[in-house]
């Protein structure tokens, strides 16, 4: 009986190496190398096959350090979000990593937890790992974002409409946004719509949503209705909620900035013993999972997450990537039970 070495044996106990693969396949280290990489020499259909079989048959992985030495390139993009738990950045964050991966990049990501210190540092950070590029949702005022020290790195804002110098961004129309999702609550008859914000770290920066439903108001010869400003948290719209209900005349409906906000209000809604639409109707912003397993689904001004992501990532991986240009993506408006729809 004979018996014959598997081709893990065969190449050692230990990690595999490019050598192992060329000895396997019968070709240079040099064949190898240029396969994997895709030059710079051609290789011929049949030898690259060869190697592709070897690097299979042996589980080879290649060595991403040394790699990015040799291709000047690490292949990896860094992503900055302030709230890894928010359905929103979770979903966006995906679609990030899919729309890279889909360009032979992989994704780095870290949370900033709202914080403009944890902001800073992890931006320092995946300068030190040599990303390729960062896309960046920033705390950071503008002037702190153009400030720091990414040496040369290019970056791509998210989920701001508003440029910074050198940097391109790439978000939903929030304003947009935000004013069609209070239009709709305004033609099923509502004069009194309050607004739930999330608070903006930087006291000078006014939340394009607000000033969306401001838009809408006004176009409609409508009073502004109260505003409260919260956290963008589910506890931030169930307190900022409890708040409106308490007022002498509370509104008749509420157009919350995320869907986070909306589901706090839902909550508070209930506890107060009121129905959802016919007592007080409810539209959110984001289009998250979230917005569809909430009771009553809510209605909401869904962001084009999917677009972001890919634009994001063309925007990061562009030679033109050091331009301040704003890319505005459109929403779009979905109906379901919290409008009275």
């Amino acid at each position: 009986m004979v018996f014959v070495a598997s081709p893990q044996a065969q190449a050692g106990s230990g990690r595999v190496t490019r050598t192992d693969v060329a000895r396997y396949a019968g070709v240079s280290t040099a064949v190898v190398s240029y396969v994997i990489n895709g030059g710079p020499k051609p290789v011929a259909a049949a030898t690259a096959a060869k190697v592709r079989e070897a690097i299979k048959a042996l589980q080879y992985q290649p060595n991403a350090t040394a790699r990015a030495l040799t291709m000047g390139s690490a292949r990896l993009l860094g992503m900055i979000v302030p709230d890894s738990t928010n359905p929103y950045f979770a979903e966006l964050t995906d679609a990030i990593a899919q729309a890279a991966a889909a360009r032979g990049y992989a994704l780095l990501a870290a949370n900033s937890r709202t914080d403009a210190e944890t902001e800073r540092h992890n931006t320092l950070n995946l300068v030190s790992r040599q990303v390729d590029a960062i896309i960046l949702a920033t705390v950071l005022t503008p002037s702190e974002v153009a400030a720091m020290p990414v040496h040369g790195i290019p970056r791509v804002l998210i989920d701001q409409s508003s440029a910074v110098h050198g940097i391109p961004t790439v978000s939903t129309d929030f304003q947009q946004g935000a004013a069609i999702g209070v239009e709709h609550l305004i033609g099923h008859g509502h004069q009194d719509i309050a607004i739930l914000v999330g608070k903006d770290i930087d006291p000078v920066r006014v939340d394009p949503r607000h000033n969306g439903w401001r838009k809408a108001l006004r176009e409609a010869g409508l009073p502004e209705g109260p505003a409260e400003f919260t956290d963008f948290t589910r506890q931030g719209g169930y307190e900022a909620t409890r708040r409106l209900l308490a007022l002498p005349k509370p509104p008749t409906a509420i157009f919350a900035s995320s869907d986070l906000l909306a589901v706090g209000a839902l909550r508070a809604i209930h506890e107060a013993d009121l129905s959802i639409p016919e007592d007080i109707a409810v539209v959110s912003f984001d289009g998250t999972s979230e917005s569809e397993f909430s009771w009553p689904q809510l209605t909401t001004v869904r962001q084009p997450i999917t677009q972001i992501a890919e634009a994001a990532v063309d925007a990061a991986l562009s030679s033109n990537s050091s331009g301040g240009k704003v890319q505005l993506l459109p929403t779009e408006l979905i109906i379901r039970r919290s409008c009275g729809c």
